[in-house]
């Protein structure tokens, strides 16, 4: 496939790039994708490990907890229902054992393939073209067996890099915090100008497999609302001398991990993190990712710049209506979480038979609606405001068609405006009572959806795929910033389908390659008010016997 569109020269080119020019042109259409490069060299391919050379590395232990029996068993116990059903078990406090297994089941690599004379490795967050542009860094004090300060997560090694030692002085309280930055070259070597969006649904994904993970270990996580400056100089990524030019990081959020150990920094959290970072010992400086920068794609830094946080703001929560969400469906599922987030992966290709049963997909349904005190939603910066619309292909005693879930009371007020009058709006009678699951029309739609999805086979030879819809223009027109948020929205959408998909033994699979007008076409779509961020499909996978799998971490004893 071609991945690079028309070109588009002159006055357009230099026009200044806002948001919503920025969405526009970063769209595929039937006749031209957005721009990215004519070939791909895949042997030259971005390093996928960020390493900073000159700095001391704290290996992280592979079998914590292992001589802990009470320990280990809650974790073996902690299934996706307890989860789902927002069950907190006794935390197991402020330590390196907890955050080694925390980082090994959201972070780490989970496993290595190899095909031929090529290996790849494979991780629990998953990435646009397995390409991870997500970094992720530590910020800790009073931590037993580490210096307080800033460190660099290896996902390879499963360590911690030392880039910053606080001085004394810092006077911290005991405590944990993660920044995640994007490296944006990363995704628009292979995606061109379309990469941006696809760094923003890989922070959404490590969100929410940060915030799963930490479940079993009886902690949650808690967003700052911290200005990317101030992100920036607490996580060293203003230090542009550390870094090669054209792969520097964007900061993207702040997130505190509550223990229930160790005291807490006051109100100006950002302020005192800031305040040790600058007076802090800084060390090593960020390896060469790539030696050949044939592109350049400079709308990539343009569009960052317009979505920066300035400041502390969050945005405003929407009204509730009607009564509270139940407590979510029970399920049962065959293996605990942590099993599930180390198996996790994205299918290549479904069978076209497998189907998922009534109950299965509706408990699944459930699942997605955003009870906003618990994980993964509870990390998220903002009020639901992406919604589901599915092509239901084959779920048992469920006719085929297209369908849609919205995720709040004015979502559905939202969508039933924006969409296609024609649409019947029947409320699915099987479906339990508090959710809001309606068929908009009867038809079977495997090739639709295969169509939409950049004629990708596998958008209709699944169970179900969907598409997911933001509130858009209403969300943007005062906070740029929001366009982020709802990118990471879609992607907590996304692990959460990928984790559910695992624990009902099919598979998912994420799309971000589709034709976005000709979504909001078939949907009766005009304007902005409702965009189209990410696709997603669950299915029976078809496995090619050639590519073999090897574990993670062979070379590592513990």
């Amino acid at each position: 496939m071609n991945l690079r569109g028309a070109p588009q020269v002159g006055v357009e080119d230099e026009a200044p790039v806002d948001v919503f020019s920025y969405h526009q042109r970063s769209k595929h259409r039937m006749d031209a994708y957005a721009r990215g490069p004519d070939t791909i060299d895949w042997e030259q391919q971005p390093n996928p490990f960020r390493h900073f050379s000159g700095t001391a590395q704290l290996q992280l232990s592979l079998s914590a907890l292992k001589e802990q029996g009470e320990a280990l068993a809650q974790l073996q116990a902690y299934s996706l229902s307890d989860l789902w059903l927002g069950r907190n078990p006794p935390s197991l406090g402020l330590g390196l054992e907890a955050i080694a297994l925390w980082l090994r089941h959201s972070l780490a690599l989970s496993a290595w393939k190899q095909y031929g004379g090529s290996r790849w490795s494979l991780r629990c967050n998953p990435s646009s073209g397995n390409l991870h542009p997500t970094e992720a860094y530590l910020v800790m004090s009073g931590v037993e067996g580490c210096a307080d300060g800033v460190y660099h997560y290896r996902p390879e090694h499963h360590a911690l890099e030392l880039r910053c030692e606080f001085s004394r002085d810092a006077r911290l309280p005991a405590g944990i915090y993660i920044g995640l930055s994007s490296i944006h070259w990363r995704e628009a070597w292979k995606y061109g100008e379309r990469a941006y969006r696809y760094c923003q649904l890989d922070i959404g994904h490590a969100l929410a497999a940060l915030a799963c993970a930490a479940a079993p270990l009886g902690w949650q996580l808690e967003y700052l609302p911290v200005a990317d400056a101030a992100l920036e100089a607490v996580l060293g990524l203003d230090r542009d001398a550390d870094f090669i030019a054209g792969e520097e990081e964007w900061g993207e959020c702040l997130l505190r991990v509550h223990t229930g150990n160790g005291g807490t920094v006051g109100d100006d959290i950002p302020g005192r993190l800031q305040r040790a970072a600058a007076g802090g010992s800084w060390h090593g400086a960020a390896e060469l990712l790539d030696r050949h920068h044939f592109y350049s794609w400079p709308v990539i830094a343009q569009v960052a710049e317009q979505v920066r946080r300035e400041g502390t703001q969050r945005a405003a929560e929407a009204k509730v209506d009607g009564e509270k969400l139940p407590s979510a469906l029970a399920a049962e599922y065959r293996e605990p979480l942590y099993r599930l987030a180390l198996q996790r992966r994205s299918a290549q290709a479904y069978d076209g038979v497998t189907d998922i049963g009534m109950n299965e997909f509706f408990t699944l349904l459930d699942h997605l609606l955003p009870r906003p005190e618990q994980a993964p939603w509870a990390v998220l910066p903002g009020p639901a405001s992406v919604h589901c619309v599915f092509f239901v292909h084959r779920v048992e005693g469920l006719a085929p068609g297209l369908y849609v879930l919205p995720r709040s009371a004015n979502g559905e007020a939202l969508l039933r405006s924006e969409m296609r009058e024609s649409f019947e709006w029947e409320r699915v009678g099987q479906a339990p009572a508090h959710l809001p699951f309606y068929r908009l029309i009867s038809a079977k739609a495997e090739r639709t959806a295969a169509k939409l999805c950049c004629q990708q086979a596998i958008a209709g030879n699944g169970a179900f795929s969907l598409g997911m819809l933001a509130e858009f223009s209403g969300q943007l027109e005062d906070a740029p910033w929001r366009y982020r948020e709802l990118f990471w929205e879609a992607g907590a959408l996304g692990q959460a389908l990928y984790l559910e998909a695992e624990g009902i033994g099919l598979q998912g699979t994420g799309i971000g390659c589709f034709f976005d007008d000709a979504v909001h076409e078939l949907l009766g779509i005009e304007g902005d008010a409702l965009q189209s961020l990410y696709h997603f499909t669950i299915g029976g996978a078809l496995h090619d016997p050639r590519i073999i799998t090897m574990p993670a971490y062979s070379e590592r004893r513990r």
